[in-house]
């Protein structure tokens, strides 16, 4: 039973994407009617360094989902303090408590708006990525510019 409670919301989250999508985001299965991995295409922020740039993530939805957080990686480059290299995030909303905050009643949607929300707000005092986080707090124009620069290199006209 939980398989398909577990599939039954899946598949309702991924549709409300199709139907009322939130600004700048679409999610659909990897393979049709699959909900196991999900790719993302996030458009970046507006008034953000990331604002022409559009992002693929991946999101691997654990067995326990909604009991365990998706793994959500981008598959684009992004320079940012809470997104290293390998496009791992640090976000609370990703981790489970104690340390996290995620919840079960967090929908896939909820969760990619944060997402997009943190790209125009980092936090550098939990970041992945120490050198660009320290860039933020002390020289915020140089940060800028790099994120428009590298946002510019791998995230613009890749779609």
């Amino acid at each position: 039973m939980i398989a398909g409670a577990r599939m039954a919301r899946l598949a309702r989250e991924v549709k409300n994407f199709e139907t009322k999508p939130p600004w700048g985001i679409s999610c659909q299965p990897e393979k049709e009617d699959c909900y196991d991995v999900l790719t993302v295409t996030l458009l970046g922020p507006k008034g953000s360094p990331y604002e022409k740039g559009t992002f693929k993530l991946t999101i691997n939805i654990p067995e326990k989902y909604p009991f365990e957080p998706p793994l959500v990686k981008f598959t684009t480059p992004v320079y940012h303090p809470n997104i290293d290299k390998g496009g791992r995030i640090c976000m609370d909303m990703l981790k489970m408590p104690p340390k996290g905050g995620w919840l079960p009643t967090i929908t896939l949607e909820t969760l990619l708006v944060s997402l997009q929300t943190l790209l125009a707000n980092p936090n550098p005092d939990d970041p992945l990525m120490m050198d660009v986080a320290n860039e933020y707090k002390y020289d915020i124009d140089t940060f800028l510019e790099n994120a428009r620069k590298h946002t510019e290199k791998h995230a613009v006209g890749t779609g």
